[in-house]
């Protein structure tokens, strides 16, 4: 009877709640991005679920800076406890490490990936003021009046600034970046005419576009975005072999048991899972992907490869 009672105790521990397994009352999830982008967003459309799944608090730390290296730097030294997450981007855990000299972290050893979480191209948006109304057209603009045009970005080292550098570095044109403090101050100056360009996200872009505020030359992905289907690629545009893609995940310090670790990636799956969450996704050009903590390893991986062949290429730097 006690054997019975003992292997009834070890069945149920799975079923244990959360709380058990986080010893800290709420959870802090880093979000290298100031309020109100889309990497923001998200971090807390899965703080939300995965808060209610936890029965704790899941709380959305936003630490913007230095292409994400400030935010980065803060995870990769918290205690590898549970109760610190950080919302991982291409720029900390890709191509940081090729654009800067110095890190203050290791995006490999100082992170244990839990899952990837969601996949988006951008949309090349220009001032209805550009006499411009195809990729080709603005691409012979740029050329023929270097540095007269503006493209903002959400900051130094941000998905929108590397992708106008890729631009650049691909088309062999002069454009000035003007890095803001988050999306929200360049697209309100983009708006203005203040700047003549953006790489902008989808969810921000697309009702921009269809009020005629911007037009939208192109998008970066490798195939036309859903949100934006009557929008070319830019690769079907004129660029072969440019492909841009944005993408979040969830990580936290380096050193977490597996257990929770994998606790964490179910539960992932269960929010990316739901309905409501879908639905959102679609509606902001978002495609979710969760994976396998492994899978999300590899995938950084191959990022990290992928881009530092274009950064020896093209000699781009941050620095």
């Amino acid at each position: 009877m006690h054997r019975r009672a003992l292997l009834a105790a070890a069945l149920a521990l799975p079923a244990l709640p959360a709380r058990a397994e986080f010893p800290g009352r709420s959870i802090r999830l880093i979000v290298p991005y100031p309020p109100g982008g889309i990497t923001d967003l998200v971090a807390r459309k899965v703080a939300e679920g995965l808060g209610a799944l936890w029965e704790r608090a899941v709380v959305v730390d936003n630490r913007p800076g230095a292409g994400g290296n400030i935010a980065a730097a803060i995870a990769a030294h918290a205690a590898p406890d549970g109760n610190t997450l950080y919302m991982g981007f291409a720029g900390t855990h890709a191509m940081n490490v090729s654009l800067y000299r110095k890190l203050e972290y290791d995006p490999v050893a100082d992170f244990t990936p839990v899952s990837l979480l969601i996949e988006s191209p951008l949309a090349l948006t220009v001032h209805p003021s550009v006499p411009a109304r195809s990729l080709a057209e603005l691409t012979a603009y740029a050329k023929a009046n270097p540095g007269k045009l503006a493209f903002g970005s959400s900051g130094n080292g941000g998905a929108s600034h590397r992708s106008l550098e890729m631009y650049k570095a691909m088309a062999g044109v002069d454009i000035l970046h003007v890095p803001y403090r988050g999306a929200a101050q360049s697209n309100t100056d983009l708006l203005g005419g203040k700047i003549q360009g953006m790489f902008d996200t989808l969810i921000t872009a697309a009702p921009n576009i269809r009020a005629g505020a911007v037009r939208a030359l192109a998008v970066t992905g490798r195939s036309r975005a859903a949100l934006l289907p009557e929008v070319p690629t830019l690769a079907e545009a004129g660029l072969p072999g440019y492909v841009f893609l944005t993408w979040l995940g969830l990580l936290t310090p380096a050193g977490l048991p597996d257990a929770i670790r994998d606790r964490m990636n179910r539960d992932i799956r269960t929010v990316l899972a739901d309905p409501a969450v879908r639905r959102w996704c679609e509606e902001n050009g978002l495609e979710p992907a969760p994976s396998t903590p492994g899978e999300f390893a590899r995938y950084m991986a191959d990022e990290t490869t992928r881009f530092a062949a274009f950064v020896r290429e093209t000699g781009m730097t941050l620095d």
